[in-house]
């Protein structure tokens, strides 16, 4: 799929160059690419290097997924331990 018209858009309204603004359309595609599971996964890693507890991690979590490109229907913390532990 081509992004030129977003490219184009993107080098006009800001100061990157076509390649860079390709790689930015690339990346934000990636990033809203992720499966719930991948997401939850990813941001449970994240946080616990920073020094999070588990229950503050499922807090954020929870409170970060109603704001994904397609919302994911409300998970638990349980449901949440399963994603990241199986």
């Amino acid at each position: 799929m081509s992004h030129d018209d977003l490219i184009d858009h993107l080098v006009r309204s800001t100061p990157l160059s076509r390649g860079e603004a390709g790689r930015v359309v690339l990346d934000v595609l990636a990033y809203f690419d992720e499966t719930t599971e991948e997401f939850v996964r990813r941001r449970h890693r994240e946080l616990q290097s920073g020094g999070l507890t588990n229950a503050d991690i499922f807090e954020r979590i929870t409170a970060e997924l109603p704001y994904r490109a397609v919302a994911p229907p409300e998970l638990s913390p349980r449901q949440l331990r399963r994603i990241v532990y199986g």
